[in-house]
C-alpha cells in the first residue's frame, strides 16, 4: 500500500497504523518488499506502521531570525 500523504486525516493514519499492527499480529508483516523477511520484533512493526501512515515524518520548524 502507498504511504499516506502528509495532510491526510488523523482517522486514516490511525486506521493504517492499526492495519499494519494487525498484519504483525497475524505474522504477515514483512520488511522491505513482499519477499522480504518476516518482522519478528514489535518495535520494528511499530516503525513500519508509523512510516506507512506518514506519522514518522518530522515537522519542519522555522528558524528564528
Amino acid at each position: 500500500m502507498p504511504v499516506l500523504k502528509k495532510n491526510a486525516p488523523k482517522a486514516a493514519k490511525k486506521k493504517r497504523m492499526a492495519d499494519e499492527m494487525g498484519k504483525f499480529a497475524e505474522g504477515k508483516l514483512r520488511s522491505g518488499s513482499k519477499d522480504g523477511p518476516k518482522v519478528k520484533s514489535r518495535a520494528q512493526a511499530i516503525a513500519i506502521g508509523l512510516n506507512e501512515s506518514g506519522q514518522s515524518r518530522k515537522k519542519a520548524t522555522k528558524k528564528k531570525r
